[in-house]
């Protein structure tokens, strides 16, 4: 989440600290209001702990929610 965090930072001005902030809230809400499969893959695709095979479900359950098959 750390690299995460410096590029939310360069992008918006924010402090590392308070872009790690907001990017906890973002995952917060991601993680209550998406289906319990794919927001269990997201602390995952976070920490670069995921597997590719976690990614390729992550973005599929979201672009099925998106519209896209």
């Amino acid at each position: 989440m750390d690299e995460l965090a410096k590029l939310v930072s360069q992008k918006t001005g924010l402090s590392e600290d308070m872009s790690k902030v907001a990017i906890e809230m973002v995952v917060g809400y991601l993680k209550d209001k998406l289906p319990a499969p794919i927001a269990n893959q997201i602390d995952g695709a976070l920490s670069g702990t995921g597997t590719a095979a976690d990614l390729g479900g992550l973005t599929k359950g979201l672009g099925g929610m998106l519209g896209k098959k």
